[in-house]
């Protein structure tokens, strides 16, 4: 089985004739064909788009701070304590 597991679904893409030449082009140089190119590369660059937007990464001593802030909460305030009730009200 391939690493992309059973192809269920089908992915059109219209471009003009230069950017075909330049896609073929490459697909031959890795030697693979269009699609397994294209799917390739688009799924390097989605994973790599998803790791920057769905992680964080701070300095030592940020990462320290927010650690200590999950040791230390604060108290709750009043505006937290009137949304808890509510949601206990509303909430079975």
């Amino acid at each position: 089985m391939n690493q992309f597991g059973t192809k269920e679904c089908r992915l059109h893409i219209r471009c003009d004739e230069r950017t075909r030449q330049v896609l073929d082009k490459a697909a031959g140089y890795t030697h693979t064909n269009l699609s397994a190119f294209v799917l390739n590369q688009a799924l390097a660059a989605a994973e790599r788009i998803l790791g920057e937007q769905e992680s964080i990464t701070l300095q030592q001593e940020d990462f320290l701070a927010f650690l200590t802030a999950l040791d230390t909460p604060s108290e709750p305030n009043a505006a937290l304590v009137r949304a808890f009730e509510r949601h206990a009200e509303q909430v079975v």
